[in-house]
């Protein structure tokens, strides 16, 4: 969802499920007061030996793998066809090596042809502050990626979501031949009906959660659907669970959660789009993964780091904690008048 251009609180969550706004308040308090890295932590041009075409990056990912005290990131490159997945490698959350191309594009004529998304990835744990380490499943790492079939711009509708593999976490496969989820499905409710957009993935008792935000038009919102096995999947009939609200700092869109477990609630980071064009990190919370309540004030605001490399758009995060400075680090797809890259904003003051 390439963007181009407060209310009170409204969501899926009936009477009896909402979540005061005090209790809003308190579980928010975590995640706002951030300071600002004062550049792109990987730039528009992120130097990815053999992709030189490259010019914008989005969808940061940050993940760990087991026995590895290293971080690693995901992210997508834009060449002017359409994207691809990379990774980099970094031992202090800041200055990340280039490893090159993770998962690129699909064959031709078929739904991941166009760009394949890596980043909704089967985690050992999703609490808010566990490491991010990659959890095996059947002997293989897994992640559930965001897909388009045609090339030639960004994110040509219809988008699709597919499942894939990994031996290492480093290069991956298509787990499966066939998409997960489409606008083609006959359970496709009217709020997507014209594009599947980014999943994330979260495990709960054995069972699977694929949150994915979807369009209706020029309006985005997030839906869930559940899967027993990573390859056959049910949308929720209370779909949409997080919704658009009039004259709020995600009127157009409700786009991109990444789900987490904090204490004894859940929580999801995703962004809003208001009625001015812009992009913002806001944040909702639930006690059951279905009725969501969001916060009416964003956690963050395009335009907040004084460098400008979000005055555009501040969105589609990626939320790290690191115990032994008691810090969480937040990357961010910044877009302002540097171009479209990969920002990084802190709980704490960090050094650059």
């Amino acid at each position: 969802m390439l963007i181009v251009a407060a209310a009170a609180c409204v969501c899926a969550a009936t009477d009896d499920k909402a979540i005061d706004r005090a209790t809003l308040d308190r579980w928010a308090a975590p995640y706002r007061g951030w300071h600002y890295y004062p550049d792109f932590v990987i730039g528009p041009d992120p130097g990815v030996a053999g992709y030189d075409q490259i010019h914008m990056t989005d969808c940061p990912t940050v993940f760990q793998l087991p026995g590895d005290d290293r971080w690693y990131i995901s992210f997508i490159g834009f060449d002017g066809m359409g994207y691809q997945s990379f990774v980099a490698r970094s031992t202090d959350l800041v200055h990340w090596q280039q490893l090159g191309l993770a998962f690129g594009y699909g064959p031709e004529g078929q739904f991941d042809h166009g760009g394949r998304v890596l980043g909704a990835y089967l985690y050992e744990s999703y609490d808010v502050k566990a490491p991010r380490t990659l959890k095996r499943h059947k002997g293989a790492f897994w992640s559930l990626y965001g897909a388009y079939p045609l090339q030639g711009g960004y994110e040509l509708r219809p988008g699709y979501e597919g499942v894939a593999s990994s031996n290492d976490g480093l290069a991956w496969t298509r787990a499966s031949d066939r998409y997960i989820l489409s606008v083609h499905d006959p359970d496709c409710g009217e709020w997507e009906k014209d594009c599947i957009y980014q999943p994330w993935l979260v495990e709960r008792d054995g069972r699977f959660y694929d949150f994915y935000n979807a369009a209706n038009g020029g309006i985005e919102q997030l839906g869930v659907a559940t899967s027993p096995d990573l390859i056959h999947w049910t949308r929720y009939p209370g779909n949409p669970v997080l919704r658009n609200r009039p004259g709020g700092y995600d009127e157009r869109f409700c786009s991109d959660g990444k789900v987490f477990w904090d204490t004894d609630h859940w929580v999801v980071f995703y962004f809003g789009v208001d009625a001015t064009g812009h992009a913002h990190v806001m944040i909702a919370f639930s006690r059951d993964l279905e009725h969501w309540t969001a916060h009416r004030e964003p956690l963050y605001k395009a335009g907040g780091n004084p460098s400008r490399i979000d005055a555009e758009h501040a969105h589609k995060i990626s939320l790290v904690y690191r115990p032994d400075n008691d810090t969480f680090y937040m990357y961010y797809c910044a877009v302002g008048p540097k171009g479209r890259g990969i920002g990084l904003i802190t709980s704490k003051p960090i050094a650059p």
